[in-house]
């Protein structure tokens, strides 16, 4: 869409008709679209989204002529937005056919990528496997496995399998083939309802089982030629492996094996302790190669590039150096991408950093909204379950938001040419200004989304990026760059000393931060609806440039007080029936025993916006237990009886508001409101209750609904909800 005025709508009798006050908002909003006019294609990704975002909420597994009519929808509206002369109309139907586009892709992803799902627990079971993925996990290993058939299971072997291996052995290499003894099962799901779902993830993963060992792999022989991928795959992983050696040889301790992290990606080896001082600083995202990184590495090899060829003033007066340099730059970052590991943000990171060296290719802007709505675009058609993963919406989020910030500025500084003296004090000034107002906003875009799938904020994450950042892009990145280069040549050791000196000074800034008195806040669960309204606003603001883009604080100020006015569940049961969680009267969440799903309970604190851990949330006042069973006196007087052995059920039946049986129930406990017992647990993989005058249930396969990577859910049972 060009520039130009807008045609005439023919709204000018509905106008006219509408009440003068309506008339001019109407008349202010078209003048604003009309001086926005160049913006209006960035929203084609957005639809695009949006359109990805409605497959992925359906409680059910859309059909293909569900597909197929997408697609006719797609083409249809984008036939009629290149016939139409409004250009208002035109746009509507644009948006109508990427958002049908969207869809349509979705659901043609799932199905390119469908491999069968295990169904229920095996196993123990032998079979022959190749490696795909292998790294160390504290003393033992973890593996991606890509079995042969597996003799119970014929055609329903899963295309791969997820291993955790338990006793210390060799870590196998990816390419190799190993016989394992190992426990399957089906890949879990949410630990409540809403919770994020590592099923889904695994099922674009090909992952069709997950399990452990018995002992430790076997080396065999190959029993198949690798295909010429495999072998790429391979030699890549080992070069990896071969770089995390050598790193972790001349850096010791804890900050070798975090600069070996911001190398090569290999991050199984960092600390717990580590973790919680990065993630509780708002620096957790250092640690995870994304944008930060390949741009730092880009920019330095582009940097570099240019300064060599500076150095001879007859190459530089004659040819386009830098056009050279932004080769160069692009050849590096990808270098540096493959050996990181090509995880999913930093494949993203590296589409829109090639957008960027495209654009100097093509003699365009570096730096604008449209290479990043290209980006967003490609990633959403090649791999559109990306929108449910946070690492892609805080990417964009935060790429977005400094590229606003970006065209501020630099509308601000052709409104004020020349204003003020460019001192050496004034340009340290900027430059850490600079940093601040950079990692506010980079904070403020992307606090919704780790808040939504964290539960956490960084109140402090400015301070710490503020003082971190100048290290990290001064010291360890550069350093970085120049080890990888120089690594083949046995030149290294200078460069990675200085690495990790730098990466100490960033490990107490994070220590220092995180040691700071609410540092690291645990945010109770936001409804889903919020996020999308809040991260909807702040497209608002960002896309637009003229003065319509504040309505956009609308739905932000709308899905910031509803989130803060979210009830979390009163009463959570966990998949494996054993792990119960009630809200007493003084509010807090007890477990009523010792959890044996320490991730589902330490998720439900943290997602109630308890930084409690598991075992110190066990009982609490108004709760009792025996060798028979539980007892809570729950919030709102709700009596809540936890069944461990079928001896209880008649006495508890009788007195208990809500039963949860570890034995079936279902037909001697009709009295209570509401009865859950193990059947239905391992049927509905886990349990949500909010208490009231009724009862409102959620299940996690109910919530997640009928989809491919979900199990069915049960039938609905009749409760007993009156008051």
């Amino acid at each position: 869409m060009g520039a130009g005025p807008i045609p005439s709508t023919g709204g000018g009798a509905e106008a006219a008709a509408l009440p003068g006050f309506a008339a001019r908002i109407l008349a202010g909003l078209r003048r604003q679209a009309q001086a926005d006019r160049l913006r209006w294609p960035l929203w084609l990704p957005v639809a695009l989204g949006a359109g990805v975002g409605l497959y992925f909420s359906l409680p059910f597994e859309p059909a293909w002529p569900w597909a197929m009519a997408a697609a006719g929808l797609a083409l249809a509206s984008a036939a009629g937005a290149a016939s139409l002369q409004n250009a208002i109309f035109r746009m509507g139907l644009a948006l109508v056919a990427a958002a049908s586009l969207g869809f349509g892709v979705a659901k043609l992803r799932t199905e390119i990528v469908r491999a069968p799902v295990l169904a229920r627990q095996i196993g123990p079971v032998r079979f022959d496997a190749r490696v795909v993925e292998a790294e160390p996990r504290g003393n033992g290993s973890r593996m991606v496995l890509e079995p042969m058939p597996i003799k119970r299971l014929g055609a329903e072997t899963p295309a791969r399998i997820r291993l955790t291996v338990r006793a210390r052995s060799a870590v196998p290499e990816p390419g190799s083939w190993v016989q394992v003894l190992a426990v399957l099962r089906p890949p879990p799901g949410p630990s409540m309802p809403g919770d994020y779902d590592f099923g889904r993830w695994a099922w674009y993963q090909r992952i069709g089982a997950v399990g452990y060992l018995y002992g430790r792999p076997k080396p065999i022989a190959p029993l198949r030629a690798e295909r010429w991928n495999e072998r790429l795959t391979g030699s890549l992983e080992r070069l990896r492996n071969t770089m995390t050696a050598r790193v972790r040889s001349i850096v010791p301790g804890n900050e070798g094996i975090i600069s070996a992290a911001l190398i090569t990606g290999e991050r199984a080896d960092v600390s717990q302790d580590d973790q919680t001082a990065f993630r509780d600083s708002g620096l957790m995202h250092v640690l995870s190669i994304s944008g930060l990184h390949l741009a730092l590495a880009g920019g330095f090899f582009f940097w570099t590039i240019r300064a060599f060829f500076a150095l001879f003033p007859a190459i530089v007066l004659r040819y386009p150096v830098k056009k050279w340099a932004a080769a160069g730059a692009l050849t590096g970052a990808t270098f540096y991408l493959l050996i990181s590991g090509c995880e999913a943000p930093a494949v993203r990171s590296w589409i829109m950093l090639s957008m960027m060296f495209a654009a100097v290719l093509v003699d365009r802007p570096a730096l604008s909204m449209r290479s990043v709505a290209l980006a967003a675009a490609i990633i959403l058609l090649a791999e559109p379950e990306s929108l449910t993963e946070p690492g892609c919406e805080m990417s964009f989020a935060a790429v977005i938001g400094l590229i606003a910030l970006a065209e501020w500025q630099q509308a601000w500084r052709a409104a004020h040419p020349g204003e003020g003296e460019n001192t050496v004090l004034r340009r340290l000034w900027r430059y850490a200004a600079g940093i601040a107002v950079t990692s506010i906003v980079a904070g403020l875009a992307t606090a919704p989304i780790a808040i939504f799938h964290f539960d956490r904020a960084s109140p402090f994450g400015i301070i710490a990026n503020l003082a971190a950042l100048p290290v990290v892009g001064a010291i360890i990145m550069p350093a970085a760059v120049a080890a990888m280069v120089l690594m083949p040549f046995g030149l290294d050791y200078w460069p990675l000393v200085a690495m990790g000196k730098g990466v100490v000074v960033m490990m107490d800034i994070a220590y220092w931060v995180a040691g700071l008195p609410g540092a690291g806040s645990v945010v109770p669960v936001w409804p889903q609806w919020c996020l999308v309204a809040v991260m909807g606003g702040g497209l608002w603001i960002a896309l637009w440039r003229h003065g319509w883009r504040w309505l956009g604080l609308a739905p932000i100020g709308i899905g910031l007080v509803f989130a803060l006015t979210v009830t979390p569940p009163d009463l959570l049961v966990a998949r494996d029936a054993e792990t119960v969680a009630v809200r007493l009267e003084d509010g807090k969440l007890a477990l009523v025993r010792e959890a044996k799903d320490d991730f589902a309970a330490e998720n439900w604190l943290r997602r109630s916006g308890d930084s409690r851990s598991p075992e110190e949330a066990v009982g609490g006042k108004g709760l009792k237990c025996d060798s028979y069973g539980c007892i809570a006196h729950a919030r709102g007087g709700m009596l809540v009886a936890v069944d461990a052995r079928a001896d209880a059920l008649a006495e508890d039946c009788a007195n208990a508001a809500i039963v949860v049986s570890m034995v079936p129930a279902r037909r001697n406990c009709t009295g209570p409101k509401l009865v859950i017992d193990r059947i239905d647990i391992t049927r509905a993989g886990g349990y949500a209750v909010w208490f009231g005058d009724k009862l409102r249930v959620e299940t996690v396969e109910g919530r997640r609904g009928v989809r491919p990577w979900s199990v069915k859910p049960p039938r609905r049972r009749r409760f007993n909800t009156a008051g």
